[in-house]
């Protein structure tokens, strides 16, 4: 297995010669991931695997693993969400050609023009799984909820403690009920 990977693979050729591309990448290569993160700190574990399946279709598998640091929408705090995926992908040259795969595999489509025009962005393959297996509504599991006191407290429960946070603007409801 290599532990080095080119910016840009061949499928076809990759395909053939049945590479293997095991490395890290830093997340904050990853420019259309990075605003969907609290901090860019971090590396994506992957492994990807070149073949022919028996139809001669190009197939990749990729298996991407990394700890994300994600905004809590519960406790607008930063926590740690650990995501793994793997896909089963078979390259096609045009979209039109998505019709004729099996339906085990998910398609991807070259770059039909540019500095990359016939080849694989490997940064792009990998950051692609990242943002499908990104939580929708980023959730710390510790952060069970969270309840509003009637004096306007914030009470965080996590980890059956109670955590009083004062909300600023929580007064601000009552004087606009006098007026």
């Amino acid at each position: 297995m290599s532990r080095d990977f080119p910016d840009f693979v061949d499928p076809w050729k990759a395909a053939e010669g049945q590479r293997v591309f095991q490395a890290s990448m830093p997340l904050k290569r990853m420019q259309r991931l990075l605003p969907l993160l609290a901090s860019s700190k971090g590396v994506a574990n992957f492994e990807v695997h070149f073949y022919f399946d028996r139809q001669r279709n190009a197939i990749i598998k990729v298996a991407v693993q990394a700890d994300l640091i994600l905004l809590c929408q519960r406790s607008l705090a930063p926590y740690t969400e650990t995501v793994q995926r793997s896909s089963t992908l078979a390259v096609i040259r045009d979209i039109d050609e998505q019709d004729m795969l099996p339906a085990n595999y998910e398609p991807v489509v070259l770059l039909s023009e540019g500095r990359g025009h016939g080849k694989l962005a490997l940064l792009e393959l990998i950051e692609d799984e990242l943002l499908l297996v990104l939580p929708q509504i980023p959730k710390n599991p510790a952060v069970e909820e969270i309840e509003l006191s009637t004096d306007g407290e914030v009470i965080r429960l996590s980890d059956d403690k109670d955590e009083r946070l004062q909300r600023p603007f929580a007064g601000l409801a009552g004087m606009l009920e006098k007026h």
